[in-house]
């Protein structure tokens, strides 16, 4: 791309409204007329207004014609000099919006084998070029594409253009820019070119897994594809690959399952995986070499090459993450993918903004890139074909990759629109599919009552949000890393910490809930992001005997497990995961961030309790319950001395084991006798140090002695 060097600058801003900008280095900044010349068109423009700015004077101009968007114009001067019309912020009007709406279905390629159809929507571009080489092949073909309907261009290509490669090249404002393709399915090494590909070759085995009835059913278990293997004892053979983590009955030095066996038998439904789109941070040709967890995304509809075992074959990374995703299948676990359609790694440089330069993305009031993710860009999703993009890319993984969920990154950022489309469009295909997203509220031009946050919960009904509130009062303040939560003792959360119990639904006094539903909580306390329970546990009380800490731990994770809502488990949570105390580890190396098998083996007796909280989930439907009134009918809250808990959860189908289930939270040093609501003979399904489905001990009696930072569950 050439810059071109003009004396002044004029834009349309509106559909007829020009505005001229001349600097003070010209002329002094004055013009007393301005004409519009053209394809047939010569004539006037009426100064409207006319500003003093820093270093120019702005002037706004009426057309009484308006300029038709894709053809080139020229504004003139008094004094003789001459300027291009360059689109402005007339990219970001409801009219050009709504004018260009394209709603096919075939952007991107078409390939058979004697031909193949490129389109590409780019309405304000004047001209655009095809081009297309084989491998290897010095000299590219470039042909001209053809403008059609809505700012689509179109070109159709004889013969079989299998793996070729092929880019669009762009003049807009008199500037040649080249792109890859937004909607290519394939790409070369490290994205430089999108390739043409037989959709048959990439096709992979797909195996059904067991729906989930409500996605308070789900038991979700976050996950880096690399970080699954790439420990010295992983006992992968494809270390850090989509192959490595899709390898079962590996073991450790110790002889205990790895990987995808071990977190079957852990009992979850669902692996989330960290984004395995196409992002910047590791270089394909040499992936070991640096680190990252997949969060600067560049092309959303291909799988990275990092994780392949061949970067430069575009099929390979296509057809060994179907294998991975096969793999979690047979294991009978869905697939969450994690997306990030929020922002883009480098706005300048990607395919929308060199496209459609200023669409894409949200601008503020001084008409400058907004900057709520805190990266450089926030998407904006609100624009008609920003939202059909996210819309398409989330039905092409589904159908093509056959996940069964998405987890949207900073889904505040993105509007309550754009989620409810992508909602009505998976239930198009299955409506048990999981939608979930960070529902944060970040400062990002759009009006608050259009984010897709937690304030607008009740707007986006069958889509989950991470819960901050049970996050951050069952273990502390996330940001201050000293602040002690109710599992670690505090009992100025013990009110929060019976709410989000209960789903964050509202109940006793409190009459309103962050949610509507159950199932729009995601209780988590630990994720990739911010330091792992363990570590905040050290650093918050590093003299306490480390006994302690992991009762602590335990109580923490046992209370995600037996909260109403959706659990979520961060991938080693379960034995004690450390990163060395680093909060923010996105590229922090493999040693750093990779699942330590070894820290697992000496940590079993944890993993065995945990699996069995686990199974005491899944076993018993009173602990996901999927309607807010059920939760109000049938669990009820003990009156116990501060800080302990106990609440009691009445079955009403005859057909589950128990007619009714205790549980007694305990988060203080020391043992706490408690009344029981009756004398019975009560089955142990969990105390301090064991947990199962089936009862191990019965008790007897209307006392019940809690041990030091533990939880009991009984069943009768």
């Amino acid at each position: 791309m050439i810059a071109i060097e003009r004396d002044f600058n004029a834009y349309l801003d509106q559909m007829d409204v020009i505005t001229v900008l001349l600097p003070y280095s010209y002329f002094k900044g004055t013009s007393n007329e301005f004409r519009l010349k053209g394809e047939g068109v010569d004539l006037p423009l009426a100064i409207q207004e006319k500003v003093l700015l820093e270093d120019a004077v702005k002037y706004i101009c009426l057309s009484s014609i308006r300029p038709e968007i894709g053809k080139t114009y020229e504004v003139l001067d008094e004094n003789g000099g001459q300027t291009d019309l360059q689109i402005g912020a007339v990219i970001r009007t409801e009219e050009f919006d709504s004018l260009f709406f394209y709603g096919g279905d075939d952007l991107g390629v078409s390939y058979s084998r004697d031909k193949a159809l490129f389109k590409l929507w780019a309405p304000t571009a004047a001209k655009m070029k095809l081009k297309f080489f084989k491998e290897g092949d010095p000299n590219p073909k470039l042909i001209d594409m053809t403008r059609i309907d809505k700012g689509v261009w179109s070109i159709e290509v004889a013969g079989d253009l299998e793996l070729y490669r092929y880019s669009f090249l762009a003049c807009i404002n008199l500037e040649w820019r080249e792109a890859v393709d937004p909607y290519a399915t394939a790409l070369t090494v490290n994205g430089g070119y999108g390739v043409v590909i037989d959709p048959e070759k990439a096709k992979g085995a797909h195996i059904d897994v067991p729906k989930i009835k409500q996605p308070v059913d789900a038991i979700i278990y976050e996950a880096h594809i690399r970080d699954l293997t790439m420990h010295p004892n992983s006992g992968a053979v494809n270390k850090g690959t989509y192959l490595g983590a899709a390898e079962t009955g590996t073991k450790s030095e110790t002889g205990i399952e790895t990987g995808l066996s071990y977190i079957k038998n852990l009992g979850v439904t669902h692996i989330e995986l960290l984004p395995f789109h196409d992002f910047e941070g590791v270089d394909e040709l040499d992936p070991d070499r640096e680190y990252n967890w997949g969060y600067n995304p560049v092309h959303y509809n291909v799988p990275d090459g990092s994780y392949a075992s061949d970067p430069f074959d575009p099929y390979n990374r296509i057809i060994e993450l179907k294998q991975l995703i096969s793999s979690i299948h047979s294991q009978g676990m869905g697939v969450i993918m994690d997306v990030v359609y929020n922002h883009v790694y480098i706005r300048e440089e990607s395919p929308f903004e060199k496209i459609v330069p200023g669409y894409f993305f949200r601008h503020d009031a001084y008409d400058l890139p907004s900057n709520g993710t805190g990266v450089g860009n926030d998407i904006a999703s609100e624009r008609l074909m920003a939202r059909k993009y996210i819309v398409d890319s989330v039905m092409f993984w589904l159908n093509e990759f056959h996940v069964d969920g998405f987890r949207f990154d900073l889904m505040g950022i993105l509007d309550i629109e754009t989620m409810t489309a992508v909602r009505n469009s998976v239930n198009s295909v299955s409506s048990d599919i999981l939608i979930i997203g960070e529902g944060w509220d970040l400062n990002t031009p759009l009006p608050p009552d259009r984010k897709a946050n937690i304030s607008n919960q009740a707007k986006l009904p069958g889509i989950g949000q991470f819960n901050d509130w049970f996050r951050d009062c069952i273990k502390g303040s996330t940001f201050n890393i000293y602040d002690k939560g109710y599992a670690l003792g505090n009992d100025r959360y013990l009110e929060a910490a019976k709410q989000v119990m209960a789903g964050s639904i509202g109940i006793g006094k409190r009459k309103h809930g962050l949610f509507l539903q159950p199932g729009q909580t995601v209780n988590y306390i630990e994720s990739h992001d911010n330091h792992t329970l363990w570590d905040k546990l050290k650093i918050s009380d590093p003299a306490q005997d480390e006994t302690i800490l992991k009762k602590q731990h335990r109580l923490a994770t046992s209370m995600v497990l037996l909260a109403q809502g959706i659990p979520f488990l961060h991938s080693g949570q379960e034995f004690f995961r450390s990163k060395n105390g680093i909060g923010n580890s996105y590229r922090s190396p493999d040693e750093i961030n990779w699942m330590d098998w070894d820290l697992r083996d000496a940590n079993m007796g944890n993993v065995e309790y945990i699996k069995g909280i686990i199974d005491i989930r899944k076993s018993n439907e009173a602990f996901r319950l999927p309607d807010s009134e059920q939760i109000r009918k049938q669990m009820e809250f003990f009156s116990l001395p501060a800080p302990l808990i106990g609440f009691s959860l009445i079955e009403i189908k005859p057909s589950e084991n128990w007619k009714k289930i205790l549980v007694f939270l305990n988060p203080l040093m020391d043992q706490q006798l408690v009344q029981l609501t009756e004398e019975a003979r009560w089955n142990v399904l969990a105390d301090h140090e064991k947990a199962s489905a089936q009862p191990f001990r019965h008790i007897e009696g209307d006392q019940l002695l809690l041990e030091p930072c533990s939880l009991f569950v009984l069943a009768k």
